[in-house]
């Protein structure tokens, strides 16, 4: 099929699952955040799972091609991973400064970082059970979660974000064991951070994703557009990723009008399009959202592109997201016809 759908991972959570006006209020939790649920600990699994088909529902009625579960069981894109690992403190966090420049409560590497137990592939089996569709899960990449880390115990960074990324191999082999299609590892941290990116990002990146078989994607973002308003003009990392092993990379274009000619220096790989403007909450038109694909065209052929928002829509309005979510699979149907002969 030419232009897929599908969400980089996000989709908003229910009010009465979680408290979004406190969630909008804070950074991205790099520890764990209780507070943020309304359900008492006792249901909030079987809430959680409640949303979780809400969200499935929600993106098979807008038409998407590619299914996630919507994040709806996490407090943030990367703590439910980087707080269930051997080797860190997560009841003494340390500090480390956000993309933003603020400090936030951070795991604090005390040991040899391992993983002691498959973390998402539960929530992937209920995916699996409840689609027929393509479905995709996110994992936090290595070298981000070294940058969400106080290490107390490698030589290095570096030796830390290889101790992430031999725990993120083990997890990403067992999500393909488990039904998964597609694992896209969450790497916001090589845009944020580009100069330690170039020492190690990708050889982390690679070291994470070697002997992985299934099909895998990076997602590269200016942070969430609810907390991070101001867009630059271009990646400060990104033609880099063309050494690394992951056949899709997803990118924004829409909220910061990507220069798309960036792209040609990434033969031969999948473009995951940002092209949903999550900053602004007027629902685009399908032509619009054609049009911004249509950048990328002269530089990434038609069968090399999949269509998506520009990061987690988690911080939307519901009926904003499904709207939005429309006019994307709208928009493909256009290109589709176009591009049919």
């Amino acid at each position: 099929m030419l232009f897929p759908t599908s969400l980089v991972g996000s989709y908003p959570q229910p009010d009465w699952l979680i408290d979004r006006a406190k969630l909008a209020g804070r950074f991205p939790p790099r520890v764990r955040a209780t507070e943020l649920w309304r359900v008492p600990p006792e249901l909030l699994d079987e809430a959680q799972r409640d949303a979780t088909l809400l969200a499935i529902r929600a993106q098979e009625d807008a038409g998407l091609d590619i299914i996630t579960d919507g994040e709806t069981g996490r407090e943030s894109y990367s703590n439910v991973l980087a707080t269930a690992l051997d080797g860190v403190d997560i009841d003494n966090p340390g500090t480390a400064l956000d993309r933003s420049g603020h400090p936030n409560p951070v795991p604090r590497i005390t040991g040899p970082i391992s993983r002691r137990h498959p973390v998402l592939t539960d929530h992937l089996r209920f995916l699996r059970e409840h689609t027929s569709k393509t479905i995709k899960v996110t994992v936090p990449g290595p070298f981000t979660m070294s940058q969400q880390a106080q290490n107390d115990y490698y030589p290095s960074v570096a030796d830390a974000a290889m101790g992430y990324a031999d725990a993120v191999r083990e997890e990403v082999a067992d999500l393909f064991v488990a039904g998964a299609d597609i694992v896209q590892l969450d790497e916001p941290y090589l845009q944020a951070r580009p100069e330690p990116a170039r020492e190690f990002g990708v050889a982390a990146l690679n070291r994470a994703l070697a002997g992985i078989t299934g099909r895998t994607a990076v997602h590269l973002c200016f942070g969430y557009a609810a907390i991070i308003h101001d867009r630059p003009s271009g990646y400060s990392f990104l033609p880099e990723l063309a050494a690394c092993t992951a056949q899709q990379i997803s990118i924004e274009t829409a909220q910061s009008g990507l220069d798309c000619s960036v792209l040609a220096e990434l033969p031969g790989k999948t473009i995951i399009l940002g092209v949903i403007d999550l900053n602004d909450m007027t629902v685009e038109s399908a032509d619009q959202v054609a049009d911004r694909v249509r950048r990328a065209l002269p530089y990434v052929p038609a069968d090399r592109l999949v269509l998506a928002p520009d990061c987690g829509m988690k911080y939307l309005p519901r009926d904003v997201a499904f709207g939005k979510l429309q006019a994307m699979t709208s928009a493909a149907a256009k290109l589709r016809a176009e591009h049919s002969g």
